[in-house]
């Protein structure tokens, strides 16, 4: 095979690529950096009205009193969500006991597949203080909206799709106001110590 047939190639999985990074880039930028609305400061979070694992309906109201993290992803995430939700899960673990009023928010931004028990049945492979939480499309865009986050369908050539997401894990303290992007970079016992101070 000749070089520029090689070129060829791969020129368009290097594009898709490239664009992909560049949205998950330009989404974490309007995420965390400073934004103002009349002079003031536009807040992370806030009131959301979506559906929990057992079918009934949820709100923020529900988490107050403790720390809690906030995920967006969806059950067909191929890697992203699930070695996130892996990272969270270790984080728990080495809280023990002590750490077992703060939970992790899994929000999906795929309502059209993922069922209340889709949702249920995800989570269930990781720590049970992961509440998977879904709703229809306009409850869940008001909480994309609400975070600042960001969420695409992307077609794919079979006719499925998938989505590009945010991929921060959001840290909300025990008033559901946003304190920062929570490091899941760092080993699991140092993330926890970060939680449990919060409590």
């Amino acid at each position: 095979m000749s070089r520029t047939s090689l070129a060829r190639r791969y020129a368009a999985p290097l594009l898709v690529l490239a664009v992909g990074l560049v949205a998950l880039g330009t989404a974490s930028y309007l995420t965390l950096a400073p934004a103002t609305q009349g002079g003031s400061s536009v807040s992370i979070g806030g009131p959301f009205r979506l559906v929990g694992p057992d079918g009934k309906v949820v709100t923020e109201r529900d988490y107050l009193g403790a720390p809690h993290l906030v995920f967006f992803g969806f059950t067909r995430c191929p890697d992203v969500c699930p070695t996130t939700l892996f990272e969270i899960s270790e984080v728990f673990r080495a809280m023990g006991d002590k750490g077992r009023g703060v939970k992790a928010l899994f929000i999906t931004v795929d309502p059209e597949r993922d069922t209340p028990d889709s949702m249920k049945q995800y989570v269930s492979s990781f720590d049970d203080r992961i509440v998977g939480l879904t709703g229809d499309r306009p409850e869940i865009d008001a909480a994309i909206k609400s975070y600042r986050a960001y969420a695409k369908k992307v077609p794919l050539k079979d006719g499925d799709y998938t989505m590009e997401h945010t991929a921060l894990v959001y840290l909300m303290d025990k008033n559901d106001r946003f304190v920062g992007s929570f490091n899941l970079d760092r080993p699991p016992a140092d993330a926890a110590a970060d939680l449990l101070k919060r409590l």
